[in-house]
């Protein structure tokens, strides 16, 4: 079955999300804002922080002058996303949305605090899902007083691009609260995968060993950046090399993840290669920072 089919399929069922509030306005979450928004689905990008929403809303912005610039998107459809994105440094459009999305830092108390706090405003039929690329959705959905409508939604960089969404079971998700979730995930062009709740889910748990021990091939003088870039690419047939692809995922991100995999699986295989610790503690963190394992 081609993607096309795949996305087609279900386009005819209700899924009752008429409105979007995306939590974060880092990287994800203003990726997310923007494909909701040319979906034509009204949503609101929250960040507690002033500055962070005006630098993803400009990234929005950015992203869709180059879009026209390149011929993929007319001055029309651009103006009519930007009629369905608003921004907000309060939490008061999660009382009237029917999907939340939270998209803020890969931390477990973070997500909790902010799931507890977020679930109460919610109207009782709406569905709290989550971002996270390695956290577990179930410890997520018992800060709620809604484990059955909490999933994850877990999107990949750059959210625009890519098409795949980890769709997340946790131990409590619906059958319901699932179909609304793979049948919106559809609506915004992309291609759902069901994964369980496990740490690291499907992607993160394959991936990031994989960008630990391309670190540690490094910190040991196996060989440079570069050649270990070359050798996945050339001989993997990888489009991007595992070093500059934790440039972009961000090296604090890897960190992160690697640390709650070791954690949660009890394997010391995922312990994170003392040189990510050092790189991550000097501020060295991928594109965002402007180096990491290169210079940008």
């Amino acid at each position: 079955m081609s993607q096309r089919e795949t996305v087609d399929r279900p386009k005819h069922h209700d899924d009752g999300i008429r409105s979007v509030a995306v939590i974060g306005a880092g990287t994800m979450g203003s990726g997310i804002a923007q494909i909701v928004a040319e979906a034509h689905v009204p949503v609101t990008m929250i960040d507690v922080a002033a500055p962070a929403v005006e630098r993803g809303q400009r990234t929005i912005d950015d992203n869709w002058q180059r879009a026209i610039a390149k011929g993929r998107f007319d001055e029309g459809r651009a103006d009519t996303a930007r009629q369905h994105l608003s921004v907000s440094t309060a939490y008061d459009a999660v009382a009237t949305a029917d999907l939340v999305i939270e998209a803020i830092v890969e931390d477990l108390e973070a997500k909790r605090r902010l799931f507890s706090d977020v679930s109460v405003q919610l109207r009782h039929d709406a569905v709290l899902a989550s971002n996270t690329s390695s956290i577990s959705i179930t410890q997520l959905a018992a800060a709620t007083d809604r484990p059955d409508r909490v999933i994850g939604m877990h999107f990949f960089n750059p959210v625009p691009v890519m098409t795949l969404v980890e769709v997340v079971r946790g131990l409590l998700t619906s059958d319901a609260t699932f179909g609304r979730v793979q049948s919106f995930a559809v609506r915004l062009g992309k291609t759902p995968v069901e994964v369980n709740d496990f740490p690291g889910f499907v992607s993160n748990r394959v991936l990031m060993p994989m960008i630990n021990e391309a670190v540690f091939c490094l910190g040991e003088g196996v060989a440079s950046t570069e050649a270990i870039d070359q050798v996945m690419k050339l001989g993997m047939a990888h489009p991007m090399g595992p070093l500059a692809l934790a440039d972009l995922i961000g090296l604090d991100v890897c960190l992160d993840i690697l640390t709650t995999l070791q954690r949660d699986l009890g394997e010391d295989k995922y312990r994170p290669a003392p040189l990510l610790r050092r790189m991550v503690a000097a501020g060295k963190l991928g594109r965002k920072s402007g180096e990491g394992f290169y210079r940008y």
